[in-house]
């Protein structure tokens, strides 16, 4: 797929792709809360969609199974949506959320009941499917006018990288470096990713392992 080879990026305009680890192998394990993790991460998108009623924001799930997309602040139904006085932001991601988490444990029961009998390694997130469907997104957006926001990719990532996924990983890092779409990673495991590291560093993204997890948000701004 060729990368639009003359973008017109908007300076005051972003647009930014997050690909949000809900892998519950590894957040049943680890110290940090999900829900806590994962108030940090809303009140950060909130505060880039505050910076500009222009910016856009696209969230999408990485489970063990499957990804999808969760949020889209461009969407109509994202912007007319409330419940009560709660944005469409935590609304609708919540809900998607929640809808995705047990649709993702449906499809993991059958190799789940076997790893657990095998005593097996837990299963890695979906990491190179999110990555690939970020990607499609922002070659939609490329293909949508002439003037483009400043897109970006940021990966939240807490499971451990899955070798079986190397080839497919690498292709959307390459892919992305062609597009000049930065990838940038925040990654809260307990050792770092290479995969995430790989990919920062080619696309010209910044790799950032928090050191403390009760300052997330301070990090992602």
């Amino acid at each position: 797929m060729p990368s639009a080879p003359s973008k017109l990026y908007s300076d005051d305009v972003s647009l930014l792709v997050v690909t949000l680890d809900t892998n519950p192998f590894f957040w049943s394990t680890f110290s940090f809360p999900f829900s806590e993790f994962l108030s940090h991460v809303l009140a950060f998108l909130n505060s880039i969609l505050l910076l500009s009623q222009l910016n856009q924001v696209v969230v999408i799930a990485t489970g063990c199974n499957s990804c999808t997309y969760l949020y889209d602040s461009s969407s109509d139904k994202s912007h007319g949506s409330t419940t009560g006085s709660m944005p469409s932001l935590y609304s609708d991601l919540l809900h998607n959320l929640e809808v995705f988490l047990a649709r993702d444990q449906q499809l993991a029961k059958p190799r789940g009941n076997a790893a657990a009998g095998a005593g097996g390694a837990p299963p890695s997130s979906l990491l190179s499917g999110s990555l690939s469907m970020a990607l499609c997104y922002i070659q939609r957006a490329f293909r949508s006018g002439h003037i483009h926001p400043q897109p970006r990719i940021l990966c939240l990532q807490g499971s451990a990288d899955g070798p079986e996924q190397y080839v497919a990983i690498m292709n959307s890092i390459f892919s992305a470096q062609h597009s000049t779409v930065p990838i940038d990673s925040c990654y809260i495991g307990p050792n770092n990713s290479a995969f995430l590291q790989q990919a920062s560093y080619i696309t010209g993204g910044i790799y950032y392992r928090p050191p403390h997890l009760d300052g997330l948000f301070q990090y992602f701004s």
